[in-house]
């Protein structure tokens, strides 16, 4: 039914890469560290950190400043060191405000004392994994994903395939295309470290064939190298999206609801596998990452630039924006956010910097002509338009029933609407609603089930007492 890796659906907007850094050079090029870095507590799915630093500490560059709030969770670390200026609110580029920690930087660059590890396959799964969790890594490509808990499997799981995700769909952005490239051999490494912790021998590196130079290079790093195959996939909107790898490469089918985990893979991002080899080989915690800037800015290009830094001090290295800037996005253009403060800092999952004009005007929506075209292009199979319909008309039960929790706001059909009707951003509010209706009704669940306890224990309590009197 469908070609050789390829998944359900999908579309093939402009792709608007050329995976070169500065002004056509060929280079990942360094962000002097700031003046003042904003470390929020919360750059991950999960928990948010808690804070174990104070004002007026003097922290070293790799530092604990906050630590995991729970098994699904992750540290965070000083990205400079300096002293603690303080810990207050700090907006996201997602519209949530989160506590961060403020350093200000002495401009030393001093670093904790780093244990880095010669020789990884010596270390037990448990041991790569504690690391893989006290390195803070999470998942790269946008998902911010605890990593350590995608390569702690739970019982009864068995993992068969660790899948490496080098597709990078999204337009605009080459960050992985360029680490892929500058870091191959460190990327195959870390593959190979990632395979002891989870004990699998299979390992393939999924990557789009619009990146051949890529497709190469990986597999000249992997040379000789067991287990490990590098596949070239076909160019399709989002081959990166988890189940649309997973499906592409193995033919196997998450469940609903259910996680990769579920299908017998493990899938990991080019650059958190990378992050892996930094925390093992290095000792190095993930402080700094590379970002895309791209769009209508002066030098586009990928950037190493540490956690923390304001977006508009990445913006003035790479020479400032052009004139017609409409929005800017963090993220891809499909699956970014748009920004409206400029002093938002790069997170663990900043994958780029968009400054966009005219293909970012928003146009009018009209009313839906039924034309099924979102439904052709949907890679979770959905019904895109009927959601919608019921989501508009707070019909929530109803878009649930469909499956509108499934959907992965990948804006594939937002983008193919004739009607340009805003799809994913409905899903999006529609989504938020069910989740806070289940929170509700599973907080009154709970409130029931301790009044009942409670008057359980009294009853208890009075037949106790009548017992002994």
């Amino acid at each position: 039914m469908f070609g050789t890796h390829l998944f359900p659906g999908g579309v093939h907007p402009r792709e608007g890469k050329n995976g070169k850094a500065v002004n056509g050079g060929n280079a990942i090029i360094d962000v002097p560290a700031p003046a003042r870095v904003v470390i929020p507590l919360s750059q991950h799915i999960g928990a948010p950190a808690k804070a174990v630093v104070k004002k007026g500490d003097h922290v070293l560059v790799g530092q604990v400043i906050g630590e995991a709030g729970g098994f699904v969770s992750a540290p965070v670390h000083a990205s400079v060191s300096g002293t603690v200026d303080e810990i207050r609110p700090c907006l996201l580029a997602s519209g949530v405000t989160v506590q961060a920690v403020v350093i200000e930087n002495d401009y030393k660059d001093e670093w904790v004392e780093l244990t880095p590890c010669d020789h990884p396959e010596t270390l037990s799964a448990k041991e790569l994994q504690d690391a893989i969790r006290a390195a803070g890594i999470v998942g790269m490509g946008g998902a911010t994903f605890p990593t350590q808990v995608k390569v702690t499997p739970g019982p009864g799981k068995t993992i068969e395939k660790l899948i490496i995700n080098g597709a990078e769909c999204e337009p605009y952005l080459t960050a992985d295309h360029r680490l892929m490239l500058e870091e191959s051999g460190a990327i195959i490494d870390g593959v190979h470290i990632v395979m002891s912790a989870l004990g699998v021998k299979d390992a393939v590196i999924g990557i789009e064939n619009n990146k051949p130079d890529a497709i190469a290079a990986l597999q000249k790093a992997a040379e000789g190298m067991g287990g490990i195959t590098v596949k070239g996939l076909p160019v399709s909107y989002p081959q990166g999206g988890e189940k649309q790898l997973i499906y592409a490469i193995t033919r196997r089918q998450v469940p609903n609801g259910g996680l990769p985990i579920d299908a017998g893979v493990v899938v990991l991002n080019v650059g958190t596998v990378f992050a892996i080899d930094e925390a093992i080989r290095k000792g190095k915690p993930l402080v700094e990452r590379v970002t895309t800037v791209g769009g209508l800015v002066n030098n586009p290009g990928n950037y190493r630039v540490r956690i923390g830094t304001p977006i508009s001090l990445l913006l003035d290295t790479c020479g400032g924006l052009q004139a017609g800037v409409i929005k800017i996005l963090n993220g891809g253009p499909m699956m970014g956010m748009a920004i409206n403060d400029l002093e938002i800092p790069v997170t663990k999952g900043s994958s780029g910097i968009l400054a966009l004009g005219r293909e970012a005007a928003e146009p009018e929506e009209s009313p839906c002509i039924r034309c099924g075209r979102c439904q052709r292009g949907c890679p979770m199979k959905l019904s895109p338009y009927l959601m919608d319909l019921y989501i508009r008309n707070n019909r929530y039960e109803d878009a649930e029933k469909l499956g509108v929790m499934n959907c992965i706001e990948c804006g594939a059909c937002t983008f193919v609407c004739p009607a340009k009707r805003m799809l994913t951003q409905s899903f999006r509010q529609g989504k938020r609603v069910i989740q806070t209706r289940r929170k509700a009704a599973a907080d009154l669940e709970k409130q029931r089930q301790e009044e009942m306890a409670k008057e359980k224990a009294t009853k208890e309590a009075k037949a106790n007492a009548e017992k002994e009197g």
